[in-house]
């Protein structure tokens, strides 16, 4: 209508939100692995890998730096983490135990496709830049 201020969207904020709340529990689950590795647990090869993407990811994707590459690798590790561990206990995520997996995949998928949001490390340099 006329004379009425556009209504703004708190989608972009929200995005952000999203992505500092994932990026928080994605470290946590990096941090898990690299506790074990201290107290002496023997760790495969696949475990430090994802200890270290957990680790160094989660803070990417909190911090909102480099959020389309990182969300990118973290989106892949989470399927190779499906299909290895879950998918040969069952197909449907439900009965096999992969749901965060799942969830973590196409979360990470989106803020690949969407960007990081106005708050976060990416939009600082983006402003600077252009």
């Amino acid at each position: 209508m006329a004379g009425q201020a556009p209504v703004r969207s708190s989608a972009p904020m929200v995005r952000s939100l999203l992505r500092v709340v994932v990026g928080f529990l994605f470290f946590w689950h990096g941090f898990q692995k690299a506790v074990a590795f201290y107290n002496g647990a023997h760790l495969s090869y696949l475990t430090y890998t994802a200890c270290f993407l957990e680790l160094v990811g989660g803070f990417l994707i909190f911090a909102g730096l480099f959020t389309s590459p990182t969300a990118i690798v973290l989106s892949l590790e989470m399927a190779i983490s499906y299909y290895l561990q879950h998918f040969p206990k069952g197909r449907l995520p439900i009965n096999n135990g992969g749901e965060l997996e799942v969830l973590y995949c196409f979360i990470f998928l989106y803020f690949f496709v969407a960007g990081a949001g106005p708050v976060s490390v990416d939009s600082v340099f983006r402003k600077k830049s252009g």
